[in-house]
């Protein structure tokens, strides 16, 4: 079989894929590691911001009421993507009303 040159693109992706076998292997030194770092949200201003009651944020996203108060009330702090959903209602609450309401 006749080998071809990779070119920048099919490089990269071998090199990848590389890196990821050998991660799965154990080898965690390949590679590089994107940590993408959400900032803390304040809850409450976030719902407010949607003008939109506990019972209707909780609603509206999926999560129960009991949720919604205990992040409100610093018992427990949001992750994941429920964390990167309110950053963004936090900085583009428009948006994400305008989502929510096209949704229904």
């Amino acid at each position: 079989m006749t080998e071809k040159k990779l070119n920048k693109t099919e490089a990269s992706i071998l090199r990848g894929i590389q890196d990821a076998l050998a991660y799965v292997r154990g080898d965690a030194g390949r590679g590089i590691a994107h940590v993408v770092k959400v900032p803390k949200v304040d809850v409450k201003s976030a719902r407010r911001k949607l003008g939109m009651t506990q019972k209707d944020f909780a609603r509206n996203f999926g999560v129960s009421l009991d949720t919604v108060r205990n992040w409100e009330q610093g018992r427990r702090q949001p992750e994941g993507a429920a964390r990167v959903l309110l950053a963004v209602i936090e900085r583009n609450p428009v948006a994400v009303l305008e989502v929510v309401r096209n949704a229904a």
